[in-house]
């Protein structure tokens, strides 16, 4: 696969590496191909990236029931240690793929390093689930674990999970019971694909323009009117007040990337506490690359950093 002459200059090679092993098991054309197909290519590319869980945590499966179903969920427990705060956590795959196992170790590494409990969402996806089902759960599974919890609770997601991270804030801002925090790693929080870093990088490595639309026209069932709720596209909201404090990690080298520059600037135009971080020359779905790329180990540690800044509210910097 080839890619625009300019990635040579802002891509290192540990990055390369990481793409070309991430591209020789989940093709650049895989979206071209059905669901059922791009699922298993998808879970087996994650199998290939796990790297275990971190010595003392220990991880339940459980459910977690909603008016509609049930949602199945993962909790990550450091042994003996008191978590000071919560975090829930909504995994990346384009609303399309992804799921418990997909993010299993990331989100055992985010319950070592921070300390604090981990639930995992398995929230429903498209095509058999078009959206508002998939809010509907990071919802639903949000509010009943801060009915239960006596603890902080913060919002992690990346790539689609930073999108219904960013929903269930926007939904729960005037709530009693709200996060106290959210961390959107590389989110895509727009609908307009037709500006910025959509143009600039829509034939970027990992992920391009082109595959941003494919998930999003089937995560609408092909309904673009519903691209207008800010349900789906957190950044069509009609205002940003209110919101909890938010640090934004994007990929320099990502269609996505503008997004998390102009959702932190309209919180804080809005009066808000919002950090964005775009890193240098990485790429979407560099979490997989936290052990093997040193820019992306960096980028980890600050994320963890950040989860912890928010769960303990320390003041953004």
């Amino acid at each position: 696969m080839s890619y625009p002459e300019k990635y040579n200059t802002l891509i290192d090679e540990e990055t390369w590496a990481f793409i070309r092993e991430t591209d020789s098991w989940y093709p650049p054309d895989t979206t071209t191909r059905t669901v059922e197909e791009q699922r298993k290519v998808y879970n087996a590319m994650c199998r290939s990236f796990f790297a275990g869980y971190p010595d003392g945590v220990r991880s339940e499966d459980g459910v977690i029931k909603t008016p509609d179903h049930a949602v199945p969920v993962r909790s990550y427990i450091l042994d003996e240690t008191e978590a000071a705060a919560e975090v829930v956590y909504f995994h990346g795959g384009g609303f399309v793929v992804g799921g418990l196992e997909s993010h299993d170790d990331v989100c055992a590494e985010i319950c070592a390093q921070t300390k604090f409990k981990v639930t995992s969402v398995d929230y429903r996806l498209a095509p058999e689930h078009t959206y508002p089902s998939d809010f509907q759960d990071a919802l639903e599974c949000f509010k009943r674990i801060a009915e239960t919890s006596k603890k902080p609770i913060v919002l992690v997601g990346d790539s689609a999970g930073a999108n219904l991270a960013a929903a269930v804030s926007h939904a729960t801002k005037k709530n009693k019971l709200r996060p106290v925090g959210q961390m959107l790693i590389y989110p895509g929080l727009d609908s307009n694909l037709d500006h910025g870093t959509f143009l600039e990088h829509a034939d970027a490595p990992m992920l391009t323009r082109a595959d941003t639309t494919f998930y999003k026209t089937i995560r609408t069932g092909g309904d673009d009117t519903l691209l207008k709720e800010p349900t789906c596209c957190p950044l069509n909201a009609a205002g940003f007040h209110d919101l909890p404090p938010t640090i934004a990690v994007s990929a320099q080298c990502d269609p996505l990337s503008g997004d998390g520059e102009n959702y932190c600037t309209k919180i804080k135009q809005a009066g808000g506490h919002a950090i964005w971080h775009n890193e240098e020359g990485l790429v979407h779905g560099y979490l997989r690359a936290r052990h093997t790329v040193s820019r992306a180990r960096r980028s980890f540690q600050k994320i963890i950093s950040g989860i912890q800044t928010l769960g303990l509210d320390k003041p953004l910097v």
